[in-house]
């Protein structure tokens, strides 16, 4: 049972944590890059409601309440990462960060839900005929909410060295982490079978 259980919290963080599936990475650095140590609970809150994004569209997915063209979500993730961050590149320096929590907090659960149709059909095989898919994907996406707070936390302590020992400005900081994320996900959405 805790073998069961240890497997699969493995599972979420392998899926996350994934070098050939780096979108998920890509999106949690320009949702963390603009916030420091200080604003952790912000940040803390901002991923769970991604991860709750993402395991209520695996439920759905996982119950067959949902299904969705893979073409259409393996274009719009790279879109989402786009999005914010675009957002990152205009609001840097600006503490649109700090501004109600309303806007950024409805786009981060409906990103996490468009994130988790991608992974559904993958996790459809994994939970197979699993009699307890709802104990599974609780443990799974407990696998995702340990992975994400590693990389969280990584993305702010390279915030901190960057913006304490090199002295970066903190709006040159976003500037450029959210650009090469840009850099990056471009070709994604380019290179996407949608487009082809």
């Amino acid at each position: 049972m805790l073998e069961n259980f240890w497997f699969n919290v493995e599972y979420g963080v392998n899926h996350v944590l994934d070098i050939n599936g780096y979108d998920h990475v890509l999106f949690l650095m320009v949702l963390t890059v603009p916030y420091l140590f200080k604003d952790w609970k912000r940040v803390l809150l901002l991923v769970s409601t991604f991860t709750l994004g993402h395991t209520l569209s695996l439920v759905l997915a996982a119950y067959g309440a949902v299904r969705i063209n893979g073409q259409v979500v393996e274009f719009l993730i790279p879109i989402t990462i786009l999005i914010v961050a675009l957002f990152n590149v205009f609001t840097a320096g600006k503490g649109a960060q700090n501004e109600k929590v309303g806007v950024l907090f409805l786009s981060t659960l409906f990103f996490g839900l468009i994130h988790g149709l991608g992974f559904a059909r993958e996790f459809h095989i994994f939970s197979g005929d699993s009699n307890n898919k709802f104990l599974l994907l609780l443990e799974f996406a407990l696998g995702i909410e340990i992975a994400q707070i590693i990389i969280v936390f990584v993305v702010l302590f390279l915030g901190y060295i960057g913006q304490t020992i090199f002295r970066f400005s903190k709006r040159d900081w976003v500037m450029v982490i959210s650009a090469i994320v840009v850099g990056l996900v471009i070709p994604m959405i380019m290179d996407s079978d949608f487009l082809s």
